[in-house]
């Protein structure tokens, strides 16, 4: 097993398959400004690469991904290092969108937490397994962000008003409950994943006639390990019709819901740049907006969660203001993000 960046991602080279392992286990394998920036020119090698047919990407101990690192990018921003900050954010939003639309399979396997960056990362691609351990949440706005990473995209294409729902409250859902939603396309036991990974290593090592893998192979194995997981009585997924109500209504939390809304109308593509500029505008305080730094600060470095919001209440908060941020930053010190018409297959669903 090789490593390129200090052992925080490690490489696996099997014949025919490439295996990614996040290994940043203490750190909750949270995505750090060079391992995103590892993982993208590794993704792009790996699409060139006629030796590598399938990528399959893990993490190491209990949590498969919580994240980007956000206390780094809050530093970098105190520090007035725009630059890293800014090519964080492109390189990440760059690499989800390489790992949505790329030309050969690529199996995640979600075996714990997957939050934020790890979902970004995860969630667009063609194969996305869960286990009994696997929990997902898009956190961004309990400290003042929003949630971005393409949530834009596959949040707004869950059933009702469910993705408002997650990326409002920043709820968890299990395994179970990303299958029933379309988050996921297959359940695996924790148990069986080594096993199943294993098959898929086997089948394709012994399939050389052909110079590519069709997706239908590697469903075809995936399947064999598969099992239908059953919603516990209590989950927030079986009460659909409440949350459709409560987060359908014209109310003023409507300009919260308009980016996953409109999100719904939109590619892949186009949901990441508009993050950007949502991102951008929020990292250069344009109009005079600090709450990622408060909320960042409040949770991540005092840890006292007292907020300080501006402004401190909802009703305060218009329309116009908010689809400001939607516009392109006009910055000497920025840039535009930048992503190539690429095909994108339709997401999958069990």
């Amino acid at each position: 097993m090789a490593s390129r960046l200090n052992n925080e991602i490690l490489f696996e080279a099997t014949p025919c398959v490439q295996k990614v392992t996040l290994n940043r286990p203490t750190q909750l394998n949270c995505l750090t400004f060079e391992m995103i920036g590892e993982l993208l020119r590794t993704f792009e090698e790996y699409e060139e690469d006629p030796q590598v047919r399938v990528v399959i990407v893990k993490g190491k101990g209990k949590v498969f991904c919580a994240g980007g690192d956000v206390v780094r990018v809050i530093q970098f921003m105190l520090q007035g290092d725009l630059y890293c900050v800014k090519e964080f954010y492109k390189n990440q939003l760059t690499l989800d969108y390489l790992v949505a639309t790329y030309k050969k399979p690529v199996v995640f396997l979600i075996n714990g937490a997957v939050m934020g960056g790890g979902a970004g990362l995860s969630m667009n691609a063609k194969f996305r397994i869960v286990t009994e351990n696997t929990v997902f949440a898009m956190p961004e706005a309990s400290f003042g962000h929003y949630p971005d990473v393409g949530a834009s995209y596959f949040l707004s294409r869950l059933p009702g008003h469910f993705g408002e729902y997650l990326g409002l409250t920043g709820a968890k859902i299990n395994g179970s409950e990303m299958i029933a939603s379309g988050l996921a396309t297959h359940f695996v036991y924790s148990k069986d994943i080594e096993s199943m990974e294993n098959a898929l290593c086997q089948a394709l090592s012994l399939n050389t006639s052909s110079k590519s893998v069709h997706e239908s192979d590697v469903s075809r194995i995936i399947k064999e390990f598969v099992r239908i997981p059953e919603l516990k009585e209590g989950s927030i997924f079986k009460r659909l019709d409440v949350i459709n109500r409560c987060f359908g209504k014209d109310t003023v939390e409507e300009i919260l819901f308009a980016l996953i809304r409109e999100g719904r109308k939109q590619t892949l593509r186009q949901c990441l740049i508009r993050e950007f500029n949502i991102s951008s505008h929020i990292v250069l305080r344009s109009f005079n907006y600090n709450d990622f730094y408060e909320g960042g600060k409040a949770i991540f470095f005092t840890k006292d969660k007292k907020f300080k919001w501006e402004p401190s209440k909802l009703e305060q908060v218009h329309d116009a203001i908010v689809m400001q941020f939607s516009e392109v930053v006009h910055d000497d010190r920025w840039s535009y993000l930048e992503l190539p018409e690429r095909e994108q297959l339709k997401r999958s669903k069990l």
